[in-house]
């Protein structure tokens, strides 16, 4: 009876299933390379090993990107800081190096339409996935109606992990539509289980002292909000006219 050898695996299908794209494609070129310039083995091997780190980094940028949801991608450059009456700069560019994610405070934006304030969130959101955090985009109402509609099913615990697991959650347009009880409850719960757990990003046309109007009236709701809110946050005011009526401003 002939006993028959297996045949080898080719390196290729090992890389592959191993789960190593990157050196599966280039692993030939590089030896190629590191034969031409005299690279020793531990050369060779360090560049196929940077590659495919590099390459994983990506794909786990691009993850964090696709999961935030945020409604466009902006950044601090394409932010026009010259358009602003009023604006700290400094504070604001000093944000973007994530100071108050990692003593999971809050950063509440608040300015009146067309200022930018969703579009410094969201680029701050961005900057976050960048360098390695969870981030989640959504606006005040869809929270309150995603929620709802999961308290209507029995599933209101499930539902609130989603906003309290990400690193940064951004709460957008907190006061542009008024909010009955049951809303304002849950987005209470969101505020308390995030406390000292996590950072919020919120955006809102409102001044704090008429934050009780967005809140259904409710002054002890909204003082309980506010305390956790506060406790650890910065607040950066902007001031001046919309900047999507700047082309009438100037006709």
């Amino acid at each position: 009876m002939t006993r028959h050898t297996p045949e080898p695996i080719s390196l290729d299908r090992q890389l592959i299933d191993l789960k190593l794209a990157f050196m599966a494609e280039h692993y030939e070129s590089l030896a190629a390379s590191a034969a031409k310039h005299q690279w020793n083995h531990v050369d060779y091997l360090a560049a196929l090993a940077d590659g495919e780190s590099a390459r994983r980094q990506d794909r786990s940028i691009k993850r964090r990107i696709q999961m935030a949801r945020f409604p466009v991608i902006k950044t601090l450059d394409q932010f026009n800081f010259t358009w602003p009456k009023k604006i700290n700069r400094l504070q604001v560019q000093n944000l973007f190096r994530l100071p108050f994610v990692a003593t999971r405070s809050n950063v509440i934006f608040l300015a009146g339409v067309g200022l930018g304030k969703t579009h410094l969130s969201s680029a701050i959101g961005y900057q976050a996935c960048l360098k390695g955090y969870s981030v989640l985009f959504a606006t005040a109402i869809d929270v309150i109606n995603t929620l709802g509609a999961a308290q209507a099913r029995g599933m209101l615990k499930q539902e609130l992990k989603k906003y309290t697991k990400p690193a940064i959650l951004i709460l957008d347009e907190l006061g542009y539509l008024p909010i009955d009880k049951t809303g304002a409850d849950l987005l209470f719960q969101v505020i308390s289980l995030r406390y000292e757990r996590g950072s919020l990003i919120i955006t809102s046309n409102r001044a704090f002292k008429n934050w009780p109007e967005i809140f259904n009236n409710d002054a002890t709701l909204t003082s309980a909000i506010l305390d956790r809110l506060l406790h650890h946050a910065e607040t950066v005011l902007i001031e001046g006219p919309s900047y999507r009526m700047k082309d009438r401003v100037e006709t």
